[in-house]
């Protein structure tokens, strides 16, 4: 037992002990919040980069979120301003990850490139960068603007079964002058070897359906996979090929041959963005790669 003497000194210890404790678990829990606040504003500020120039010298920007393990790409404006809504609907999910920066889970790296051909886009648009659907002219008149400044389609300048002349909708396209020629294409090659994702995402318009890809050697499992999360929460059809025509040199088949799931989400028309359905199959991509 302690004498009277001895009681004040334990209370002391104990005193001190307890509160030393709590000062302890205080500080942990605010080292907690801390590094969750900058885990969030680490998320909330992409690292925007140039990957590449266009034929016309315009750049062609990536913006990357997080800093996951596991990466996830997607790609619009490929076919420039013939399909400026994808271009849109990029910047929207841009827009959307600047603002809710937690919406994706921390294994998860998020690149977004909204406009892969921006001479197209300014060839209808007359605008660098961000645009309205205001800006954009009617659709007969926004064919030229699916091909680069060359004149190429930029969706067969890749490399899976390229030919110098490629097919689009019954008509001969130019397809450059080999796999590559074309510096947006090289831009999206040279990002895809960096970035490393483990699956990419290209935004078209308007056959209202989720494509899978493939080259040669069949669709890969995992590309089934994801048309299938995407197209069912977004509610399009999924389709595992596309058979109207034979297309020659797209970038999702050469994603496909090196052993990259990519899909290809045609939306409805070619002047409507449909946010908030596309928002739905991008979560739940989300949730599919989560831990």
């Amino acid at each position: 037992m302690f004498t009277k003497k001895q009681l004040p000194a334990v209370f002391l210890v104990v005193f001190v002990f307890g509160f030393g404790t709590a000062a302890i678990l205080w500080l942990t829990e605010e080292s907690q919040t801390a590094q969750k606040v900058a885990v969030g504003q680490e998320k909330n500020q992409p690292k925007d980069k140039v990957i590449g120039v266009s034929v016309e010298g315009r750049e062609i920007k990536s913006y990357t979120y997080g800093s996951g393990e596991t990466h996830i790409a997607f790609i619009g404006g490929i076919h420039g301003g013939y399909e400026w809504n994808s271009v849109l609907l990029a910047y929207s999910l841009i827009d959307y990850l600047n603002a809710s920066p937690n919406v994706f889970p921390d294994n998860l790296t998020i690149a977004v490139i909204p406009s892969a051909n921006p001479d197209g886009v300014y060839k209808v648009i007359g605008k660098v960068g961000r645009f309205s659907p205001a800006d954009a002219p009617e659709k007969e008149s926004s064919v030229p603007g699916r091909f680069n400044a060359h004149g190429v389609d930029l969706n067969r300048n890749f490399d899976c079964e390229w030919q110098r002349e490629a097919t689009w909708q019954g008509k001969t396209v130019s397809a450059g002058t080999k796999p590559f020629s074309e510096p947006e294409a090289e831009a999206i090659r040279n990002f895809v070897s960096d970035f490393q994702p483990v699956s990419v995402i290209f935004w078209h318009s308007q056959a209202n359906a989720v494509y899978a890809s493939d080259c040669e050697k069949g669709i890969l499992p995992e590309t089934l996979n994801i048309m299938n999360v995407y197209a069912n929460a977004a509610g399009y059809a999924a389709v595992k090929s596309f058979d109207s025509y034979k297309v020659t040199g797209d970038a999702e088949g050469w994603l496909s041959s090196i052993g990259i799931p990519a899909i290809t989400v045609e939306l409805k028309t070619h002047e409507t963005v449909e946010w908030e359905q596309n928002l739905l199959g991008i979560k739940a991509l989300f949730d599919y790669y989560s831990r």
